[in-house]
């Protein structure tokens, strides 16, 4: 008996992976796995190919996602290779502009961050959270948020308690929105700013730059491997559901 005509039941699916059985129903009724056949008592069959589509699936979302691997299954067994592979190719764009979009920001920080506070800089000293939020392009609500993290503590106006942002709290602030749509989590900004503040060293904003480019290098990896086991399964298996094997009659549903 070939390979592919091996039969196995939805428990050897779910133990390979790691995951219940009824996740296993899931896949295959959702086309993320091929279609499975199914005996006169209703009990589904599966087989090698499947295995191949289930480990296929769980090896792209590691480096895709978990929509996009289902998306790029779900089109390979609707028959349309096209759409899989037009998905395949905007999660390498989408990578790359990730990477532009870091080597960007890291500039950008590095300048800012050597920049020494400056009221000339500004539109006027003492600014109030309405006119930083305008300054910056980011919303008041952002820059409360940011604040309640413990990442800015600008002072505030006796008697009225509104807050006063100095250059210190204009350019952390900017720092912080940069950090933010290059996607680092607040206990990272929080180690950039503290350095920052302590010693006036770039040192840990480097290290976080370090350190999600390191992350990209990983996710990259991760699709290539996704990849290749996506070329295996097309060339192989052609996507197809594998034949039933001779004489099987499958176990439970």
């Amino acid at each position: 008996m070939s390979p592919q005509r091996t039969a196995l039941r939805p428990i050897d699916l779910a133990r390979m992976a790691g995951i219940s059985t009824q996740q296993i129903r899931n896949y295959a009724d959702t086309g993320i796995l091929p279609p499975s056949p199914r005996t006169a008592a209703g009990y589904r069959r599966f087989h090698e190919g499947h295995r191949a589509a289930l480990v296929t699936y769980r090896t792209l979302a590691r480096g895709y996602g978990w929509d996009t691997a289902r998306s790029v299954m779900q089109a390979v067994h609707a028959g349309d290779l096209p759409e899989a592979l037009t998905l395949v190719n905007a999660g390498h764009a989408a990578l790359h502009e990730q990477r532009l979009s870091l080597q960007a920001v890291g500039e950008a920080l590095e300048a800012v961050a050597e920049q020494a506070p400056d009221d000339s800089a500004l539109p006027r000293a003492g600014m109030r959270i309405g006119e930083v939020a305008a300054y910056l392009g980011v919303r008041t609500s952002a820059l409360r948020v940011w604040e309640s993290a413990g990442l800015l503590s600008p002072r505030r106006e006796p008697g009225t308690r509104y807050r006063i942002f100095g250059p210190a709290d204009v350019r952390d602030a900017r720092m912080i929105s940069m950090l933010r749509r290059g996607r680092y989590l607040f206990p990272q900004i929080h180690v950039i700013l503290d350095g920052l503040r302590r010693t006036g060293s770039s040192d840990a904003l480097r290290a976080a730059i370090a350190q999600r480019q390191a992350e990209l290098v990983e996710r990259a990896t991760a699709m290539l491997e996704g990849s290749g086991h996506l070329h295996h399964y097309l060339t192989h298996l052609g996507g197809r559901p594998p034949a039933p094997p001779d004489g099987t009659s499958g176990s439970c549903h």
